[in-house]
């Protein structure tokens, strides 16, 4: 039986029916309550969001910038900037057009502002305009050079023989064409059990690998834990593992060339989840010329072991 370690940080307490502890993107799946929101965190949140959901915040917040300085302008005047059109449908699109054309400094000079009080509102727009950029230029160049792993896990976390005993196997690969150096494993396994008081408590347990690094990695990697003696999951049968309440936290290390610096990667797979008597296909060959190939598609594939 494997040994015990120290809670690594995620808490002994547990429940009946706990969820997953690392979502698909390597978060914590962790709720917030009653937290405090700052304004330096809007930063990290858009930096982290998609970029579809950073372009379409980006345009909403200019349409909607423009729109109320339009109104604005026209609340002082489409005389002061142009001349009135009679129809309010026209006279707020040339004010939204002229609003655009001030906000991002760019002014045609067919509308320019005549009276005093939309000089002020134009001045205090273009300065508005000019931090919104800087702001949006900051964020796409921290978007850009942020360091991020992009490491693929395969969906399946098999179990099959292995030498005189059974392993659990996954494999990862690395979602760029750049080489992963010294990349390193590190697997800790969850148990959630009920103590003697009725309680629901967390076991922890590292997971011994047959390798948790190497050099580089250009194709894939099958990560590997033998179920031996010195396993926690030892002694249990096969279709006794996926009925425990257990989840395996996977953090890999590696240094990135692109980024000249260490990143880091999380995934989990849950043990009710475990392929039982599959193992995975091999994804690369060598071709007429003597070259490696990799094929993406069979990075997930796996077969039955059974006959």
């Amino acid at each position: 039986m494997g040994k015990k370690i120290k809670d690594p940080g995620i808490g002994n307490t547990s429940a009946q029916y706990v969820g997953r502890l690392i979502d698909d993107n390597g978060f914590f799946n962790v709720v917030h309550l009653n937290k405090s929101k700052r304004f330096s965190e809007a930063y990290n949140y858009l930096i982290n969001i998609s970029w579809g959901a950073f372009f379409c915040l980006s345009f909403v917040s200019y349409i909607f910038a423009n729109t109320c300085f339009a109104f604005l302008y026209l609340l002082i005047g489409i005389e002061e900037i142009t001349v009135a059109s009679g129809s309010v449908l026209q006279d707020f699109f040339n004010a939204f057009f002229f609003s655009s054309q001030t906000f991002t400094t760019l002014g045609y000079g067919a509308m320019s502002p005549t009276g005093m009080a939309s000089g002020i509102v134009s001045s205090i727009e273009a300065f508005i305009g000019l931090m919104f950029f800087a702001f949006a230029t900051g964020l796409l160049y921290g978007r850009f050079s942020k360091p991020k792993a992009a490491i693929r896990f395969t969906k399946h976390l098999v179990l099959n023989d292995f030498k005189e005993h059974k392993a659990l196997m996954f494999r990862i690969e690395n979602d760029r064409k750049s080489t992963m150096i010294h990349p390193k494993v590190a697997v800790t396994l969850t148990l959630s059990k009920k103590n003697k008081k009725g309680e629901y408590v967390n076991d922890f347990y590292n997971l011994e690998l047959k390798r948790d690094t190497i050099n580089y990695l250009p194709t894939t990697w099958t990560i590997v834990h033998e179920i031996d003696k010195q396993s926690p999951l030892y002694g249990f049968l096969e279709n006794d593992i996926t009925k425990q309440q257990g989840e395996l936290i996977v953090m890999v290390s590696y240094y990135d060339e692109s980024f000249n610096q260490e990143v880091h990667q999380m995934y989990s797979y849950l043990l009710k989840d475990i392929k039982l008597n599959y193992r995975f296909i091999k994804t690369y060959h060598y071709n007429e010329n003597g070259k490696m190939v990799l094929d993406h598609k069979l990075f997930d594939v796996i077969e039955s072991t059974k006959s």
